[in-house]
């Protein structure tokens, strides 16, 4: 395609997926949300599961927020393995069981113990004259991981992005906290500018933007994200990741490409 039919392409699919519920994802149920704490913790505990069909992965996460009544951040700052373990029990998700839940409380625990939140851990590695996000994704994942054993299946939920992962999972989650639109609730918004966001790149978006040619690399990792990124600054300078909803989306529903 010429640049002035990928850019139609791209800000159409933008426009026809940007409105509530265009297509079945977790995201719809942050908006739900109204506490701020709340939002933030539960968004990036759905980042961490969404992978596999969307419908199941749905299912599980308003399972699991259903067993907390809803109020996850209550739950977090208070966990305690002993008496709250009832409240996980028989719970999994694919590769992840009630354990991996467990441990992912408890970091998520030490996190707003020592840090306030999520936010304030992730802006700890954060700077304006960075490229992009990666130095402070480090910094994040290195903090998360700490002391984790090398065979733990906790690793599966919170990828390494030192290992050259698309990170896809995590960059999804920075997507929904920093981008403020009818898609994304941007709940750090004026803490980080859209523009250091990376795209977080799975199967979908891998195999449509090779189609569309976006990108020559063949390798789906983070030097991919990272080239994607720059490439789709060429059609919204300001706001590239902003085509991150559609691109996936399209081939979930089976859209023609």
């Amino acid at each position: 395609m010429k640049y002035s039919e990928l850019k139609t392409y791209l800000d159409e699919n933008y426009l026809s997926y940007k409105k509530a519920y265009s297509s079945e994802d977790p995201v719809w149920s942050l908006h739900e949300l109204k506490d701020e704490k709340n939002l933030e913790i539960t968004a990036f505990i759905f980042s961490c599961f969404a992978y596999g069909r969307v419908d199941i992965m749905n299912e599980f996460l308003d399972k699991l927020t259903a067993r907390l009544n809803g109020n996850v951040y209550e739950f977090t700052i208070n966990f305690d393995e002993k008496k709250d373990k009832k409240h996980l029990a028989n719970l999994y998700y694919r590769f992840n069981i009630s354990h991996d839940l467990i441990y992912l409380f408890q970091k998520l625990r030490l996190v707003i113990s020592e840090f306030g939140s999520l936010k304030a851990l992730f802006l700890k590695g954060y700077s304006k004259e960075d490229v992009n996000i990666l130095e402070s994704l480090y910094n994040f994942t290195d903090y998360l991981k700490k002391g984790v054993s090398p065979g733990s299946k906790f690793h599966y939920l919170i990828p390494d992005s030192r290992r050259n992962s698309t990170c896809k999972r995590l960059n999804l989650f920075l997507r929904w906290m920093v981008r403020k639109d009818e898609i994304d609730p941007g709940l750090w918004s004026s803490d980080i500018e859209k523009t250091k966001l990376i795209m977080p790149v799975d199967t979908h978006v891998y195999r449509i933007t090779q189609k569309l040619k976006l990108v020559k690399r063949k390798s789906c990792d983070m030097i991919y994200a990272i080239e994607l990124t720059e490439k789709l600054k060429e059609f919204d300078p300001e706001d590239p990741v902003k085509y991150d909803f559609a691109l996936c989306h399209i081939g979930i529903d089976g859209k023609k490409e």
